[in-house]
């Protein structure tokens, strides 16, 4: 008990304000970009208030469990989300469906995700990506949210650029609490100016509202097969490819079987899927979470502390983050991203024969093409692994799959295997 004790008086002199900001950044950003398509998802399915706000409660507890254990576990800022993808699909696959055949859908998606983390055979999968081509994923993910800040300048020039303007003095003189400052002065400029509404606010408590699964083949094929599809390719990939651009060694197989397990056991809820983040993920794991990379695991427990909330108080959360101008999310999301997009294309683009294959993923995931119910992350993916297959075919010498540098290892470049256990501390 004494040496726990010890190791829990270390362990908080890791955290850092700047970690919890970045906690509370990422779930903000989670939240407002998405929580919308939750309630359309729940909607469909005919879902009444008492079930919404169930579904709301079981994710956030979801997220947060999964946030909190596998950040502490891993020592590493291990960030889960709901797919949004996934619920996207949702939206226009349960109409005419019943709730029962819908979490029955959810129960099979959840086992199948836990099988490939169980059997490894998603992990294996990843293991052969070059992280150049992950790292190019990873920045035509995220280009999006920094270009968003120039768009928001132009819809609200004064807030927009005062953060901005914020941003660059405080990664000039303040660099460790530059998100902190600009979310500060945001969100000070935005009251003044009466767009900081919280009209809609309240506190109640989420109450878990228990629907007992049935099983159709119909809905299975047609929902709970895509979703399953859907969450890995465009949510549990670009989850890993944002862990190993950072640096991280965490193995994945673990990750994988806790997400599909956690949702399994909250999928009566209305849990339809926990995953990997990769957005949000990002914020958390860049240098403006802690400039040191063992210690932004605060950021990971940091935003499970957050989804707690929201599942304890289930949809009213959401009217408090709604209460924040689109502007400033926007804003707060895309320079909490700079560092993350700039380290993402400088190893995309550090080995010149790999190039043309990173720059191929890069544009494809950016341009945002879906195909199939699929996002252009997989599709990124899959062009720039045909591209390097073309380019590299029969070549006389072994093109090295991972030569980048990494934020945790600055001198020399190392091969990147999902199997590796070491954490952060160890490299």
């Amino acid at each position: 008990m004494k040496y726990e004790r010890v190791r829990q008086r270390v362990h908080m002199k890791n955290f850092s304000f700047s970690c919890l900001t970045a906690g509370f950044v990422a779930v903000l950003v989670g939240i407002t970009s998405s929580a919308v398509i939750i309630f359309q998802a729940a909607a469909a399915a005919g879902a009444t208030p008492a079930e919404i706000s169930s579904w709301m409660g079981a994710l956030g507890i979801g997220m947060g469990i999964t946030c909190i254990g596998l950040s502490l576990r891993y020592r590493a800022p291990i960030i889960t989300a709901w797919s949004t993808p996934g619920a996207a699909l949702l939206v226009t696959s349960l109409a005419g469906i019943p709730m029962s055949e819908a979490i029955g859908a959810f129960l099979f998606s959840a086992a199948l995700i836990t099988l490939c983390g169980v059997t490894g055979w998603f992990e294996r999968a990843m293991d052969k990506i070059p992280l150049s081509i992950a790292a190019a994923m990873l920045a035509g993910i995220l280009v999006r949210f920094g270009m968003d800040v120039f768009v928001a300048m132009k819809l609200q020039f004064a807030l927009v650029f005062v953060m901005f303007a914020v941003y660059l003095l405080c990664k000039r003189l303040l660099p460790r609490y530059a998100i902190i400052v600009v979310l500060a002065s945001g969100v000070i400029l935005a009251a003044t100016k009466g767009m900081l509404h919280f009209e809609n606010f309240h506190f109640a408590f989420a109450k878990p509202v228990f629907t007992m699964p049935t099983f159709s083949w119909s809905t299975i094929i047609g929902v709970g097969i895509p979703l399953f599809v859907v969450t890995m390719a465009s949510q549990n990939a670009p989850g890993v490819a944002v862990i190993r651009t950072s640096g991280y060694k965490t193995p994945i197989s673990p990750l994988i079987s806790w997400t599909g397990f956690i949702t399994f056991l909250l999928a009566p809820f209305g849990c339809f899927s926990i995953n990997l983040a990769a957005i949000t993920a990002a914020i958390c794991m860049g240098k403006e979470a802690h400039e040191d990379p063992a210690k932004r695991y605060w950021a990971g427990i940091a935003a499970g502390g957050f989804y707690l909330l929201i599942g304890i108080f289930g949809a009213t959360v959401g009217a408090l983050f709604a209460a924040f101008p689109k502007e400033l999310v926007l804003a707060i999301a895309g320079l909490a991203l700079f560092g993350t997009i700039a380290n993402g294309l400088t190893v995309a683009m550090s080995n010149e024969r790999q190039r043309e294959a990173a720059l191929v993923t890069f544009l494809v995931t950016a341009s945002g093409v879906s195909l199939f119910g699929i996002g252009a992350a997989f599709w990124g993916l899959l062009a720039g692994g045909l591209a390097f297959f073309v380019l590299n075919w029969k070549r006389a010498h072994a093109v090295p799959t991972q030569t980048a540098v990494s934020p945790l290892q600055s001198s020399v470049s190392t091969p990147i295997s999902t199997s590796a256990s070491a954490s952060p501390q160890k490299n």
